[in-house]
């Protein structure tokens, strides 16, 4: 089966993950106080983050959505959230906590079985502003997590950047807003849940009628 552009960005998304895990370990071979693992490492969180948009707008745009498109590029999404925080608690852990990465991957995977359920019972629930928000912050949290490793501020001018704050605010906001989401998506869950519930009876309760009317005929 010959594979399409945006299948192709995301199987990249996905060769992009071990990628990421060698830069950010040990047995990376330019380590050290100039910056190169962290600056290598963030970039290439940055372009994996961009492929995640990218190969959704062009099969969009081109038509060419697939079932195999439709499989690969949550599993991609997650797979590469908790490899970077899982990476991050042993590469940064001053930043990263334990408990912060359990929380975030946690709430990837309970979204994606609420998805999974939802699809099974034939509708779908689609990514709240909630939902988009969190993405773009735990890239921020994410690719500041990285840099602050290697510097605790940068001074540029008489200004000073304090990248380590500025890393630990975006995690703990990271954690709050995929909290919030995680609630929020689940309300929408439960209403749509409850809605499919109370159409079946109503269908049911016609059907039992249509079927008592047939007989006294």
């Amino acid at each position: 089966m010959r594979m399409n552009l945006p299948n192709s960005i995301t199987m990249t998304r996905i060769m992009m993950i071990p990628l990421l895990l060698w830069i950010l370990s040990a047995h990376f071979p330019w380590r050290g106080p100039g910056g190169e693992q962290e600056i290598a490492a963030a970039v290439l969180f940055v372009l994996a983050s961009i492929t995640d948009g990218l190969d959704g707008y062009l099969a969009r745009k081109r038509g060419q959505i697939t079932t195999m498109g439709m499989l690969l590029d949550p599993i991609a999404d997650k797979v590469m959230v908790a490899a970077a925080f899982i990476a991050l608690v042993a590469y940064n852990p001053q930043v990263v906590k334990v408990w912060i990465a359990v929380v975030i991957i946690g709430r990837e995977f309970v979204i994606s079985g609420l998805r999974s359920i939802a699809a099974s019972e034939g509708f779908t629930i689609t990514a709240s502003e909630l939902g988009k928000l969190k993405t773009v912050i735990q890239i921020v949290a994410v690719v500041s997590a990285i840099l602050a490793h290697g510097w605790d501020h940068w001074q540029i001018g008489v200004v000073v950047v304090p990248v380590k704050w500025y890393a630990i605010a975006a995690i703990y906001f990271t954690v709050v807003v995929s909290a919030v989401s995680a609630v929020d998506y689940f309300i929408g869950f439960w209403k749509q849940i409850d809605y499919a519930s109370s159409d079946r009876r109503k269908t049911a309760v016609l059907s039992r009628g249509k079927s008592a009317s047939i007989g006294l005929r």
